[in-house]
């Protein structure tokens, strides 16, 4: 073992979830976004395991360079670029059979180009905007850029796509009239297909992992759902009709143990003070590996089923921790830390280490730094 900060990766809790999430979804498909290196999992890992359990249909990034990574590593599953694209991404994107996400004229033309130029037909999913108001197309002006897609000969309208923003919370019904305006947009847009003699557009999604736990499906022929693959609820408030297990432990070693007089202080800007003589550990984890600074003399980690307080400020490259006074130290150099996960009846969570940072549990797993080493279990 190079390095003793390390992630494990359950398998097993990733199964669980999914299938609880398809048991809330009837048989529509899945695709599983694994953009952001799969939130801090290990998008290649987690990639060929979905694919080689024939759990999801499809995978869904944010960048060209996650579709190569994927691609490059022997991923077979179709993948669908969620983002839109500048033109001089396209050409990687064609060449390796990624769907692209369009929502406008300029983004169509510029698709059938790069298609027909590389000789294939390519499938786009059109982006409308029902309320993120970050990307995508006015519902007025879906059925006219669905139209043209369909007009171009090197392009295949694959999917139809929204975004729900407040669907892990209650929104005064904001989500709901977001899905009715996308099923009727969806549908002016099926019925002109059948009017030209069309197949319908096959995939039509709008449902993160709120917009599953919380909302009605209907109208929609597959799900997103992405916090929800590793483990967590969106948020505090959201609806909770299946059970999902926690898929990421974080855990390292004590590294030192030394005993602090009373009155020294510990830790860059000298901000924690021995209240007595005091045990002190130091862990080789900081905000390099992930554990934010923000968790300073506000968060804990776990030795041997006990919870110790960070003391001072958490550094790049270590973190120490208040093991109170006592005749002998409490711990021993080599013991298992965890800084995420269970140790006897002490847990840390995801929305703990959230909650200390004042974000979301999706910011806590993208955080954590590429030295750690991913090891997968289960």
């Amino acid at each position: 073992m190079l390095y003793s900060t390390r992630a494990t990766v359950h398998l097993d809790a990733l199964r669980h979830n999914i299938m609880a999430l398809r048991s809330l979804s009837g048989d529509r498909a899945v695709m599983a976004p694994l953009k952001a290196n799969a939130y801090g999992h290990g998008a290649v890992a987690v990639a060929q395991f979905l694919e080689r359990e024939h759990l999801v249909d499809c995978i869904g990034v944010t960048t060209v360079p996650e579709v190569l990574e994927l691609k490059q590593a022997g991923v077979a599953l179709p993948l669908m670029k969620l983002s839109l694209s500048f033109p001089d991404e396209l050409p990687p994107l064609v060449a390796n059979d990624a769907a692209v996400t369009v929502a406008d004229e300029a983004g169509i033309d510029a698709v059938e180009a790069a298609a027909a130029a590389a000789g294939v037909t390519v499938n786009v999913h059109l982006k409308v905007d029902t309320g993120m108001r970050r990307v995508g197309c006015e519902p007025a002006d879906a059925r006219a850029l669905a139209q043209r897609i369909s007009a171009c000969q090197h392009l295949e309208l694959q999917g139809v796509m929204t975004h729900l923003p407040i669907s892990d919370m209650d929104d005064g019904g904001f989500t709901e009239a977001q899905l009715a305006a996308f099923r009727a947009t969806v549908q002016t847009i099926q019925d002109d297909r059948a009017d030209a003699g069309l197949a319908p557009v096959p995939q039509i999604h709008a449902s993160n992992s709120g917009g599953i736990l919380g909302h009605s499906l209907d109208g929609l022929t597959m799900i997103r759902p992405g916090i929800s693959l590793f483990g967590c609820y969106p948020d505090v408030t959201t609806p909770r009709p299946v059970e999902l297990r926690a898929v990421m432990t974080l855990t390292s070693q004590v590294a030192a143990v030394k005993l602090v007089p009373a009155g020294e202080t510990v830790g860059y800007g000298r901000t924690w003070a021995a209240p007595c003589d005091t045990w002190v550990a130091t862990v080789p984890v900081g905000y390099a590996d992930g554990y934010s600074r923000l968790n300073s003399n506000r968060g804990s980690m776990l030795v041997g089923g006990r919870r110790y307080p960070v003391a001072g400020r958490v550094c790049m490259d270590a973190t120490m921790l208040d093991l109170g006074p006592s005749a002998t130290a409490p711990v021993n150099v080599g013991d298992t830390v965890t800084w995420l996960g269970s140790d006897g009846d002490e847990a840390i969570t995801a929305d703990d280490l959230a909650a200390i940072m004042g974000t979301i549990s999706h910011e806590v797993f993208c955080l954590i730094g590429a030295r750690v080493p991913r090891d997968y279990v289960g």
